[in-house]
């Protein structure tokens, strides 16, 4: 490494503080994962080097280095290979800064950011039919302080098509039910978006605000500590909720039922009750139309549907028999 070129540790601090923090503004869940990321990638790298992290230099940190870990995670922690990739975004993510603030490095940033995500499967996206819907809402005994607290919670949720970590992150104010019931999201990348809510949902809303009695900076769906429900509270409970339902509704047990599954659901249900994709989009917050297109290739019905409208050519089944030719070929192999 050049003797003009920045050590490592400080460009790392930049990185996170001038560039991740101050100048992008990036959302505590993405510094999150990116400090996961580093703490995990620095902590090989020691093992791998047996010397402190403190003492590392960009140069210390090439391409094989980072392939490495890569495969490190994939077969020692199990990591999925989605998780692999959000990893190496990081990474990349670190290298194109470096490369702005630090051009003597740009040997060593070439060759990582030449390193390729790796390529995976996409299952087909998982949904819940709406009689198995209904059986989840009505699975929480509402009698209850948190069976009435989830019975709004995952009303909402469903309603709304929200990402889990926009729904914990809500307000009392951030509810409307004024003129147009609807409920402010904070969603990726700082962008807001209203939702629209049924008029049952505000209901249940307008209710639980008048039971809890929340101030406007309080969460919306606290826990017993009055906090803001976690990611795997909202798990833990849709889990509960599922349990109970699937005994009167046996086909849960065979669905691997999460948040983001419901967020999937309300997507489905839009589209199978004819509103555009463009607009499901918006109701979602997706950036991209081709995101929300997925939901049109799992909707295994519309594809049906689709084919019933054509009829199947008439052809006459016949047996293939290889020529001469093509087996004396395949003999010469």
């Amino acid at each position: 490494m050049s003797a003009t070129s920045l050590d490592f540790p400080r460009l790392l601090q930049d990185f996170f503080l001038r560039w991740l923090i101050a100048q992008r503004g990036a959302s505590r869940h993405t510094v999150a994962s990116y400090r996961d990321t580093f703490e995990l990638f620095l902590r090989f790298a020691e093992k791998r080097m047996r010397r402190s992290a403190a003492t590392f230099a960009l140069s210390d940190l090439d391409a094989s280095v980072v392939l490495d870990f890569l495969d490190h995670l994939e077969s020692e922690r199990q990591t999925s290979v989605r998780t692999r990739n959000v990893r190496l975004t990081a990474i990349r993510s670190f290298a194109r800064y470096v490369a702005s603030r630090d051009p003597a490095s740009l040997p060593v940033v070439q060759r990582l950011l030449a390193i390729p995500a790796k390529r995976c499967d996409r299952p087909v996206l998982g949904y819940l039919s709406r009689e198995e819907v209904q059986a989840v809402l009505d699975a929480p005994d509402p009698s209850t302080w948190s069976g009435r607290r989830d019975v709004v919670l995952l009303t909402t949720l469903y309603n709304t098509g929200a990402r889990v970590s926009e729904l914990t992150a809500s307000r009392v104010a951030d509810v409307l039910l004024d003129r147009q019931t609807s409920l402010l999201l904070h969603g990726k990348g700082r962008k807001e978006r209203l939702v629209p809510l049924w008029p049952s949902t505000a209901k249940s809303l307008r209710d639980w605000l008048a039971f809890t009695r929340g101030r406007p900076d309080d969460p919306l769906f606290p826990n017993r500590q009055s906090k803001a429900l976690s990611r795997s509270g909202v798990r833990q409970r849709l889990d509960k909720a599922v349990r109970a339902a699937a005994q009167r509704c046996p086909s849960l047990t065979r669905k691997r039922v999460s948040p983001h599954c419901l967020r999937h659901t309300t997507a489905m249900h839009l589209l199978q009750a004819g509103v555009d994709l463009t607009v499901i989009a918006l109701l979602l917050g997706h950036e991209d139309v081709a995101t929300t297109h997925r939901y049109l290739e799992s909707d295994l019905a519309m594809k049906q549907a689709a084919l019933q409208r054509v009829e199947a050519p008439a052809s006459r089944v016949s047996r293939f028999r290889a020529s001469r030719r093509v087996l004396a070929f395949l003999d010469r192999l």
